[in-house]
């Protein structure tokens, strides 16, 4: 009971479970700023509810220079990976998919898959 509770503690965030949703449904790493534009939060903000779902071993970050990229760690348990599969399959709403529609149309911003216009380009 111990070892689920702290990634169902992060993710009883509304920030934190958009977030996570987003990681998931880009299909690979995404930049800090990227999900920051696709939130509609600032930069500062999401960081800290990242640092949160890294934490709790939810996301891993990977630094590119100034850029810093979350994503799906590489071994995910099989709770994890249960887990991702009901964010990623199961929430929805409005919100939800104007966060989605948002991140696909900051996604398209990238130069050879990478993130390179920073925050606040949209």
């Amino acid at each position: 009971m111990k070892r689920y509770s702290p990634a169902f503690k992060a993710l009883s965030d509304p920030t934190r479970l958009r977030a996570l949703r987003m990681i998931l449904i880009a299909g690979g790493p995404v930049c800090v700023c990227e999900l920051a534009d696709a939130l509609g939060l600032p930069q500062y903000r999401i960081s800290k509810h990242l640092a949160v779902l890294r934490q709790v071993g939810l996301v891993a970050d990977s630094r590119v220079g100034t850029w810093v990229y979350y994503s799906v760690p590489s071994n995910v348990s099989e709770f994890s990976s249960g887990l991702y599969r009901l964010v990623r399959e199961r929430v929805r709403g409005p919100l939800f998919d104007d966060d989605e529609a948002r991140l696909k149309a900051r996604l398209e911003l990238r130069e050879e898959g990478r993130c390179v216009v920073g925050p606040g380009s949209k």
